[in-house]
């Protein structure tokens, strides 16, 4: 039996629960009622759940020794927006609500503008804007 191709939920090892949630809260993410807290939060996204869970205890979960997590850790998220105004504005938001620069907005390879902060405990995120993916009524995009 073939593995579906979909991501349902992207959990974060955090080093501080409440800091973390309160920074996507920031955002204006949508915090989950099924969230327990201490333990772990959940925000909805368009389309997938992102999790918040205490850095040595997922690490535990996954049966995943711990270590450092200096510099790039080979993955970076993505948010996909509708303009390059939007992501100037989502950037701006960002550090408002704690992130840390990491590229400020600039004009991408694809067409569009890119730009990356880093959350409070550095997971790299991305806004950008690709005129090529266009973004259905549901948030999600097309990648042709």
């Amino acid at each position: 039996m073939p593995i579906p191709a979909r991501v349902s939920i992207i959990t974060l090892g955090v080093t501080d629960l409440e800091r973390s949630k309160a920074f996507y809260e920031a955002l204006g993410w949508e915090l989950a009622s099924s969230s327990v807290d201490g333990v772990i939060y959940w925000f909805r996204t368009a389309n997938t759940y992102i999790g918040l869970h205490a850095y040595e205890e997922l690490a535990a979960d996954g049966h995943i020794p711990p270590g450092p997590r200096d510099g790039f850790g080979g993955v970076t998220l993505a948010i996909n927006l509708e303009t390059d105004d939007a992501v100037v504005a989502a950037f701006d938001a960002a550090l408002a609500a704690g992130a840390t620069a990491l590229k400020a907005p600039e004009e991408a390879i694809f067409g569009g503008l890119s730009a990356y902060f880093a959350d409070p405990d550095g997971y790299p995120w991305e806004v950008a804007h690709n005129p090529h993916f266009p973004i259905g009524a549901d948030g999600r995009i097309t990648i042709p």
